[in-house]
């Protein structure tokens, strides 16, 4: 017995429609909860704007790759010192390299001009993002074919290591002591 050959009940569709619409909690009970975070939010004059510019000033992106080449430097001199070996080291800096060299030129791309509208800076965005990835891959690849005695986990711990330290670059400004701080 296929489904169209079961036994249908006289049920109206709407009826069971309508039936489930109000056994459904009413929207307006559940934004009343938001209505205390609403007065909660208050939007800022140009003043406070701008005094909070000053607390939190924006982080330079040339300092966020300073800080990715100098811990992916310090992880191949690592790499160097606990294993006294060349190829490992080599192996980091290629690492280094493949994530400084496409975020330098992303920070180059994206902080040359300014964007006045924001759907262009987005688009922006993306296009250094797009030339990031395919130019970290180009790398790779070539470090792949080039290096004969690579090592891979060295060159991925050592990516991994300069990926992460934005989050270092952000608390040695002490953006995030300073956010918590304001609250």
């Amino acid at each position: 017995m296929g489904f169209a050959d079961r036994p249908q009940a006289n049920v109206n569709p709407k009826e069971t429609r309508a039936g489930r619409l109000d056994a459904q909690p009413d929207w307006d009970d559940a934004s009343q909860g938001d209505a205390a975070d609403e007065v909660a939010f208050k939007a800022l004059t140009r003043e406070e704007a701008q005094a909070l510019r000053a607390r939190i000033p924006p982080l330079s992106p040339w300092r966020v790759v300073a800080a990715q080449a100098a811990a992916g430097v310090f992880c191949a001199a690592l790499w160097w010192l606990f294993t006294q070996e060349g190829s490992k080291a080599w192996s980091a800096l290629y690492g280094v390299i493949a994530v400084v060299v496409p975020n330098a030129l992303m920070a180059w791309g994206t902080s040359r001009r300014p964007v006045g509208h924001a759907g262009a800076a987005l688009l922006s965005l993306m296009f250094w993002e797009l030339i990031k990835i395919v130019l970290v891959i180009a790398i790779l690849v070539a470090v792949a074919m080039r290096a004969s005695d690579l090592s891979w986990p060295a060159l991925l711990l050592t990516m991994v290591v300069s990926l992460k330290v934005n989050w270092l670059a952000l608390l040695m400004q002490g953006r995030i002591k300073k956010i918590s701080d304001g609250n």
